[in-house]
């Protein structure tokens, strides 16, 4: 892949994610019942800060969980390469409860359609909302995120990489050519 430019540096990063924190308070008039899970692999460390910035602007306590979809996901066949399973943690009850999925970037709407099933093995909650921090289009599967960072179209040769600290060493967003 080549570079092609930066869209989202570090600051624009926090910016973004406090917004969006705000944006679920706002929208969820609160937080009560509210519990998040990160979508493996930058889903996680992403939830885990949302709930950082709700926790901090309400002053509660926000449950968050870790979802593995590998195995929900309907291209599993074409991968080539053989798939690394990670731990999801949802070590809370999600019956009737309101969940906040949170991916990185959305493109086709498979992964989310994949941790709707995984989420769904664990119980039935009120609600789910989808937050991402990237919405570039391309949708293969009728999927919208309640909650998005940024829009960006991007052309089907274009690949977006978000980076985090806690995986990366650095926060930026950066667009690829294939």
């Amino acid at each position: 892949m080549k570079f092609k430019k930066k869209i989202i540096d570090e600051k624009e990063l926090e910016r973004i994610l406090k917004r969006l924190a705000n944006e679920v308070i706002e929208k969820n008039k609160g937080c009560k019942d509210l519990y998040i899970i990160g979508i493996h692999t930058r889903g996680v460390p992403l939830a885990k800060r949302i709930a950082h910035y709700v926790e901090k602007f309400e002053d509660v306590k926000i449950l968050v969980g870790s979802l593995d979809v590998t195995l929900y996901r309907d291209d599993l066949a074409h991968i080539e390469h053989q798939p690394v399973i990670k731990d999801s943690l949802v070590t809370f009850d999600i019956e009737g409860k309101h969940i906040l999925l949170i991916d990185d970037v959305l493109n086709t709407g498979r992964t989310a359609r994949a941790a709707l099933n995984a989420l769904l093995d664990y119980g039935r909650p009120a609600s789910i909302q989808l937050l991402v921090v990237i919405d570039r289009g391309h949708r293969e599967l009728p999927v919208q995120a309640d909650f998005v960072g940024k829009k960006v179209p991007t052309s089907k040769d274009e690949v977006i990489k978000l980076y985090l600290k806690e995986i990366d060493n650095k926060d930026e967003v950066v667009i690829y050519e294939k």
